[in-house]
């Protein structure tokens, strides 16, 4: 087993009555732990000695390697001793810091020892002003560690580091990173104080080296201190020269919101047309309609390019709109004396919603108006410029939805100047086929615009895929196809009106087949 033994040096060698043995087996004879015990190598530390700190570094090394010699520890030689200060035992600037304070404390030490005549209480021993760990010196079989230090009359604080830590991590909360350290640790994620970089030169070479990493994160957290360290005209007149860290900081504003500075930096840089964007972005903060409409009128006069601001117009205009229907339709719906507001009860509001929205909710409550009305459809057609396929594929989709099938066809049918009547549509009559077939349509209006169809390959495919069985059959019977005729023969019923029709047709002497 290991023992320990507590070693206590006070400038001249401690006899053997005043040894503390606790279990310690050693392989010596008892002779020679006597002649060990009242025998020193070392010279006592006097007041009066006049050997410079080279000497004392030298005695303390000494007295440190010979504890190594005197204990075998050839199975820890691996592992770093280090000090409660976090040091490795045996370096030079700990022998210095453990012989200054040794020399410090010695004095006290000796008063203490002559007014002492009993060394019956642990606590009675003397404290020197710095503390040794010997669990570094004494380790048992099961490696536990040790450390002892010695009481004195005033508690010391003393805390030991970890001792498995890196050296080089001491530093992280120290004052001395320069600006490229500091950079670099920012980039690895960890904790760095930015408070120490006080001159401007500092902060703006600490911007830089931030910049040259390439790292947003980094040059972000770099930003966000030089935005509460330094005055904005400051700030805005060092950016204007960075381009990379302006651009930053402006989509820094963006996320955080702050449409103040941003708004005082993009004066500052003469951007009119983003000061202008910038302050139009600040109406989705209104909530209130009438207040975002006076807010949007005041936008209308900002320094926008042409697009912008015809769309900010028809911003201002839409609003405008949407408040004087959903105030009327609130009314109506209130009233129930309105048929199409008692089948179908508005879901939500008007209010806000996009110009596609606001036509389809036209077409769906307010088809039939005159075009004088702030409501009607063709109104808003014309007023904000609706493109016709647009146009025909929202009051298509609103109508279908509410089978409204004469309106539909209405929709399409159209006049030449002879007064003829001819169906047209601009989006394609393949795309009318799939929207009144997501609206249930009957199969009779579904043969009817997928007859409209002009590909014939699209139209067998539309007619096969929603089971437009007489499409299909008169189809093939123009292509005189008796092969695809009598395949399709076994896809319709057996003793219906189809597969008769399709008998009747191969029994024909009129029709002259290809095959």
């Amino acid at each position: 087993t290991t023992g320990l033994i507590l070693f206590f040096q006070s400038g001249r060698p401690l006899g053997a009555g005043v040894r503390l043995g606790l279990g310690l087996r050693m392989n010596r004879t008892k002779g020679d732990e006597e002649e060990y015990w009242n025998s020193s190598k070392f010279k006592a530390f006097t007041f009066d000695d006049e050997d410079d700190e080279l000497s004392q570094l030298k005695e303390s090394k000494r007295a440190v390697n010979s504890l190594r010699d005197f204990v075998d520890d050839d199975d820890d030689d691996d592992l770093e001793r280090v000090s409660w200060s976090g040091e490795a035992v045996g370096s030079i600037s700990w022998s210095i810091r453990e012989t200054a304070g040794n020399s410090g404390s010695t004095h006290e030490g000796r008063e203490q020892l002559k007014s002492r005549n009993s060394f019956s209480s642990y606590a009675q021993l003397p404290k020197p002003t710095s503390t040794y760990s010997l669990s570094s010196f004494f380790r048992g079989k099961e490696r536990s560690a040790y450390s002892f230090s010695a009481l004195s009359d005033t508690p010391a604080k003393s805390y030991a580091p970890e001792l498995g830590r890196p050296k080089g991590e001491y530093r992280d909360y120290s004052n001395d990173w320069s600006p490229s350290d500091t950079v670099r640790r920012l980039r690895k994620g960890k904790v760095c104080s930015l408070e120490r970089f006080r001159s401007l030169q500092d902060k703006l070479q600490l911007l830089e080296e931030a910049v040259s990493m390439h790292d947003g994160n980094v040059i972000t957290a770099v930003l966000i201190f030089l935005k509460r360290t330094l005055s904005k005209d400051i700030l805005f007149r060092e950016l204007e020269v960075r381009q990379v860290a302006l651009r930053h900081l402006i989509h820094f504003l963006k996320e955080i919101g702050d449409q103040k500075l941003l708004l005082d930096l993009f004066r500052f840089l003469d951007r009119t047309e983003e000061l202008a964007l910038s302050h139009y972005r600040e109406h989705l903060n209104i909530q209130d309609p009438d207040k975002r409409k006076e807010f949007l009128k005041t936008c209308v006069g900002l320094p926008f390019s042409a697009e912008d601001s015809a769309h900010i117009q028809d911003h201002y205009t839409l609003l405008e709109r949407q408040i004087i229907i959903e105030a009327n339709d609130r009314h109506l719906e209130s009233a129930g004396q309105t048929e199409i507001f008692r089948k179908h009860p508005r879901k939500a509001s008007i209010l806000n919603m996009p110009l596609v929205t606001t036509l389809f909710y036209s077409c769906f409550y307010h088809y039939t108006e005159a075009e004088g009305t702030f409501s009607s459809p063709v109104n808003l057609k014309k007023t904000f410029k609706i493109p016709d396929k647009q146009y025909v594929l929202t009051a298509l989709a609103a109508r279908a939805k509410l089978r409204a099938w004469n309106d539909v066809d209405a929709l399409f049918t159209t006049k030449n100047w002879l007064g003829y009547t001819k169906k047209r549509a601009p989006i394609g009559f393949h795309r009318v086929v799939e929207i009144l077939h997501k609206n249930n349509a009957p199969v009779q209006i579904l043969q009817e615009y997928v007859n409209l169809v002009e590909d014939v390959d699209t139209k067998l495919n539309l007619a096969t895929k929603f089971k437009c069985h007489d499409v299909v059959i008169d189809t093939y019977r123009d292509l005189k196809d008796r092969q695809q005729l009598l395949a399709y023969r076994s896809k319709v019923d057996k003793g219906s009106a189809e597969e008769e029709k399709i008998d009747a047709l191969l029994s024909s002497s009129q029709i002259r087949w290809k095959n």
